[in-house]
């Protein structure tokens, strides 16, 4: 099966949807697939993941086409596909031959999977990643927010009606869609881990503090309480910034580790000296992946506050590595969880999360049970087994689609264009023109 995935994210943007395209396109290579994924361009800049680990050569990768993009003025981290390049991208995608396009965004990418999926009669299958009625209003902070999630209503509704399938990765999403789209059936599927990129013998893990000790010397001899994300208001950040002190008050030998880069950086950094904690706050920027699965095995805790994120992949790799996590139980993270398994699923209130976080720092013999408790729990979300089920996913929208609508088509202007006698006719038409051009100008220069 040839799979073409198109995404307005993907590395070395870091989020949720380019972890979710870049682990399933994978492992679906691994199963037999072909995958193209169809994302932007992102110029070299000074936001480089931290990496400690050497890149070992993969063997099976999906194919990628980059897209010439410009910025986007309300967010520097995003970029925009030119609209221009879009008759460049469908060649490149006709030569790929793909059997289904999955759109896993909502922007200039995303219209042209579906541009390409209508012009082709191909299925498109729509992924809805992002409660965008959340987030919309942290990117348009000078417009009103009724107004902004008014036009990302209908943005949605509108890919909605025009996606054959729906992909959603929690029930709390799937309600939205249902809402949205009352006649869809969406498939409830979440993102899976890879189980053994977060195995690590104990020597790796200890090499790897000593030598980001040496790159943030504050973390030296201190119990690491992590955070893992887009350093953005949406994140409710600033939740843990106000529970910290009374924490450090019992426990002056934790630290607080913010892992991860986003447009509030300086607003919190600011925050952290307001507050007095400067000192016991270390930003570090975005990891590479395989230095922040041992970020996450160096931690005492993991903190997730975030009542916005829909899936939840960064409580599920705390798991993985046997760290104890205490969240607000809010969608993705209210799904993975399921209740207190492998830690504590807390309300939005500062004095119920603190106290589960200095119970897990003050029993140790609870905190060894919730880190065993952890890691059993998110084996259950493999990679494997998801993608298992998108694949299923892809046979019966392929088959439901081929039945409904017929075969893939080639569009006309395109049997055209290929045929020679159209080609050869194009050349003479274009050389008498310039002929004809030129006899025109000799006439208005001869006096």
């Amino acid at each position: 099966m040839k799979i073409a995935m198109f995404t307005d994210a993907y590395w070395p943007r870091v989020n949720g949807v380019t972890v979710s395209v870049d682990s399933f396109s994978r492992e679906l290579v691994n199963e037999g697939n072909d995958v193209l994924i169809v994302c932007s361009s992102y110029p070299e800049d000074g936001n480089t993941p931290i990496s400690f680990q050497k890149n070992t050569p993969k063997t099976k990768e999906p194919l990628i086409v980059k897209i010439p993009s410009l910025p986007v003025f309300v967010s520097k981290e995003d970029r925009l596909a030119r609209y221009s390049k879009m008759n460049w991208v469908f060649k490149q995608v006709d030569t790929f031959n793909p059997d289904i396009i999955h759109v896993n965004t909502e922007l200039m990418i995303g219209e042209f999977g579906i541009w390409y999926a209508r012009t082709h009669n191909l299925p498109i299958i729509y992924t809805f990643h992002t409660m965008w009625e959340d987030y919309g209003p942290n990117y348009f902070p000078f417009l009103p927010v009724f107004f902004v999630r008014f036009v990302i209503r209908g943005m949605l509704k509108n890919i909605l009606r025009r996606a054959y399938r729906v992909i959603v990765p929690t029930e709390q999403i799937r309600q939205t869609v249902l809402h949205y789209k009352l006649d869809s059936k969406p498939f409830l599927l979440p993102t899976g881990i890879e189980l053994d990129f977060f195995k690590h013998e104990e020597k790796v893990v200890a090499a790897f503090r000593v030598k980001l000790e040496e790159l943030f010397p504050q973390l030296k001899n201190k119990r690491i309480l992590l955070f893992v994300g887009r350093i953005g208001k949406e994140k409710n950040i600033g939740f843990l910034l106000k529970i910290l002190p009374g924490i450090l008050a019992k426990h002056p030998d934790v630290i607080l580790l913010i892992a991860g880069n986003g447009p509030d950086l300086e607003y919190y950094k600011e925050e952290t000296r307001k507050l007095g904690i400067e000192d016991i706050c270390v930003f570090t920027g975005y990891f590479d992946r395989k230095d922040l699965a041992l970020v996450y095995s160096i931690s005492e805790l993991f903190l997730f506050p975030s009542m916005t994120d829909t899936q939840g992949l960064v409580t599920l790799e705390a798991m993985l590595s046997g760290t104890p996590v205490v969240a607000i139980g809010a969608l993705g993270t209210l799904t993975v969880m399921g209740g207190d398994n492998g830690g504590f699923m807390v309300k939005n209130d500062q004095q119920e999360f603190s106290s589960r976080v200095l119970e897990l720092l003050e029993d140790k013999e609870l905190h060894a049970k919730k880190s065993e408790e952890a890691k059993i729990h998110a084996k259950s979300w493999s990679i494997e087994e998801m993608t298992k089920k998108l694949i299923d996913i892809y046979k019966t929208t392929i088959s439901d689609y081929t039945e409904e609508f017929g075969y893939r088509i080639t569009p006309v202007w395109e049997l055209l264009i290929e045929k020679r006698w159209w080609k050869i006719n194009n050349m003479i038409l274009k050389k008498k023109t310039r002929e004809s051009w030129q006899k025109i100008l000799v006439k208005l220069r001869s006096p």
